[in-house]
């Protein structure tokens, strides 16, 4: 390992002169982020989880979008890229993060929960693992990263300001301890907002200048709706809603917008999910 690699990702060296030129228009990744709304006809998943339902009843559509998601940026590895401190980076690991509260109620609390893909995972390991970590937060469990923002945010506001301001300096540098990281939603490849789980719809959801997450998506709640499909004839169709905010800096608008319809692709075809998360995809249309 290089010197100038983190421990958590390694430093990119062949960046082109238009994407380093952006770090110094845009230094902040809260000045850099775009957002993109796309609706997806569901319809075909919608079928294979009733099916697979009948024999796992555990089975949800959160554990097939993530399973799609991380289909996604093993194909698509650029997406799984950062800048800081003006530098870009390469992840090592794929890891998908999201915030679980122990119970539907407004005074509950909320854990931070993030799950690594392996390369050979499929539906059914990332379901357990998701699993697995919910199931901790609904007996309270909390793990390293909880503990650290519990001491921090009850620290007085000049000294929780001066922590923070020194923590965003080691990140920058990668010095950071990495159990303060570890299951840290802000230090993983994408944050998933499961909205639909609330009966509400995909929302627009800002970046933030601390950690390295690049990608941060809302899922809406699975509805119908009329569509007008190739042939001319309407039809009444499953239909998600997602949003998805970028830092548009790591890659370009082609790279993209190729990556959102291979996971439209993928939940369209979703036999796909049952094959290893790194298994590479070439979509038919």
């Amino acid at each position: 390992m290089s010197f100038r690699d983190r421990k958590d990702a390694v430093r990119v060296r062949n960046v082109d002169g238009m994407h380093m030129i952006m770090c110094d228009i845009k230094p902040l990744r809260a000045d850099s982020d775009v957002y993109i709304n796309q609706k997806i006809d569901v319809t075909e998943l919608v079928k294979y989880i009733e099916e697979k339902k009948k024999s796992d009843n555990d089975l949800t559509y959160f554990h097939a979008f993530s399973t799609a998601i991380a289909k996604v940026f093993y194909n698509r590895p650029l997406l799984n890229r950062f800048v800081l401190n003006k530098h870009f980076y390469d992840r090592k690991e794929v890891s998908l993060s999201f915030v679980a509260k122990v119970e539907f109620e407004d005074d509950s609390p909320e854990y931070l929960n993030v799950i690594r893909v392996n390369e050979n995972d499929t539906l059914i390991d990332i379901k357990n693992k998701i699993s697995g970590t919910v199931k901790k937060v609904r007996s309270n469990s909390k793990n390293g990263t909880d503990d650290a923002v519990n001491v921090v945010g009850k620290l007085p506001r000049l000294l929780r300001v001066f922590v923070m301001w020194l923590l965003k300096k080691l990140d920058n540098h990668g010095l950071i301890p990495y159990s303060l990281i570890e299951n840290d939603i802000y230090h993983s490849s994408i944050i998933l907002s499961n909205l639909g789980s609330i009966d509400c719809g995909a929302i627009y959801h800002n970046l933030t200048d601390f950690g390295t997450n690049s990608i941060l998506m809302t899922i809406g709640k699975i509805h119908k709706e009329q569509v007008v499909m190739f042939d001319g004839t309407v039809q009444i169709r499953d239909i998600c809603e997602f949003g998805v905010n970028v830092d548009e800096r790591i890659a370009d608008g082609v790279y993209f917008v190729k990556s959102i319809k291979l996971f439209e692709y993928i939940l369209q075809n979703p036999e796909l999910l049952e094959k290893k998360a790194s298994e590479k995809i070439e979509r038919k249309n």
